[in-house]
């Protein structure tokens, strides 16, 4: 029998108050490294992300079996005393504490930071919120896309004829990545201090830490980048172009040497290299529609295979457009073994492991639990499963 190597958070217990994406993000990655994450949810369906969709074998929904893998659900009614007691019981014995809830919604349940870290002084407190305490905008709801909208994100992705969200929940995963780094680094912290601490992160500040070049391209009023699609908005050529075929590449030119090389070797028309409209990178984003007229002539009469083998052996960097069916079977992700199979409720499910292999522990891959699987074992472990009385809990 294979012997499971140790992880660094075995023996850190989370309880977390999560719903959606942004704190479900951060404690999944907790528990791959090794965590118990206990997922405290309301019996009347839980985690909202629960009812997204049914996406995955006809009732799992996608947000959820992404966001929640090992990890333990328990189904309290919060707003009895019986389920208040089974929180605190769980916080009492907990090294992190997540929560996600509406602004005032912790406090309402009995969990002061304050009082808290009192009682147990090497607890660390995760609050995520959308605006971040205080401010005229920290009781406001905020969603992923509300947050894309105020940190600037909208204004710069899209076409110059309308501006277009990101396809993927960019404001929440931002977010949890931070509420994830910020919860190892107070750990880290604790095993030098032995005391723990209150984090806050909010979603606008965390991708409007990542607005950084935008904000400083227009520093002091300057003009916005422009909304260019698909394309860069700055860096030139750099985008998707259209092949004879009906395919598509997609390709980016860094510095003047890999210009050279693209105007030699790809559209083998070497005088453009002293063409004066494209002689540096900021006079080819300047004069894109006449360069992209030149490039769009000529892939026209070759197979989107033949432009990505000339690419190649230019050594311009450059992508396949990739729909989800061809991710799901990416020829490098299939070699590396990046999938691997949990349980869930549907029965197993592929999961790609933690982008941050190590070669000193096996990340947790355990099963996307039900709601409420783990109640009456976690009720049981508290001693508050006396017969008849778990009924009142869920």
């Amino acid at each position: 029998m294979a012997t499971v190597r140790p992880r660094p958070l075995d023996g850190i217990t989370v309880v977390t108050l999560e719903h959606a994406i942004a704190a479900p993000f951060a404690t999944r990655q907790l528990a791959d490294l090794g965590a118990r994450v206990i997922k405290v949810e309301r019996p009347d369906g839980g985690d909202f992300a629960r009812g997204y969709d049914k996406r995955v074998r006809g009732k799992l929904a996608s947000h959820f079996a992404w966001c929640n893998r090992s990890k333990e659900s328990v189904a309290v009614d919060l707003k009895t005393p019986q389920g208040l007691e089974v929180l605190h019981a769980l916080v009492e014995r907990a090294d992190v504490l997540v929560q996600n809830l509406a602004p005032g919604a912790a406090l309402r349940l009995g969990l002061d930071p304050d009082k808290l870290r009192a009682a147990n002084p090497r607890l660390i407190l995760c609050d995520i919120s959308g605006f971040g305490p205080g401010g005229p905008y920290s009781i406001r709801k905020a969603y992923d896309l509300l947050i894309q909208a105020e940190a600037g994100l909208l204004s710069i992705t899209g076409t110059s004829d309308t501006m277009a969200k990101v396809g993927i929940s960019i404001a929440d995963i931002a977010t949890g990545m931070y509420a994830f780094t910020s919860i190892l680094a107070s750990l880290h912290l604790r095993d030098r201090t032995g005391q723990g601490g209150h984090i806050e992160v909010s979603m606008l500040e965390a991708l409007g830490e990542w607005m950084g070049y935008p904000l400083y391209y227009t520093f002091d009023g300057a003009e916005p980048p422009p909304r260019t699609g698909a394309s860069h908005a700055t860096i030139y050529p750099y985008g998707p172009f259209p092949t004879g075929d009906g395919g598509t590449v997609l390709f980016g030119l860094q510095n003047e040497r890999e210009w050279a090389a693209f105007v030699a070797k790809v559209l083998e028309q070497p005088d453009l290299v002293t063409d004066p409209r494209f002689a540096s990178n900021g006079d080819r984003s300047a004069n894109r529609d006449a360069l992209c007229s030149i490039i769009v002539s000529t892939f026209a009469s070759m197979s989107r295979e033949e432009v990505m083998r000339r690419l190649e052996q230019a050594d311009i960097a450059n992508a396949s457009v990739n729909e989800m069916t061809s991710v799901w079977t990416h020829p490098q992700l299939k070699v590396r073994q990046r999938w691997q199979d949990v349980g869930s409720e549907v029965g197993p499910i592929p999961a790609l492991l933690p982008p941050t292999g190590s070669d000193a522990f096996d990340p947790r891959m355990d099963p996307v639990p039900a709601l409420g699987e783990h109640t009456d074992a976690i009720l049981e472990e508290l001693g508050l499963s006396a017969s008849g009385k778990t009924r009142l809990y869920a």
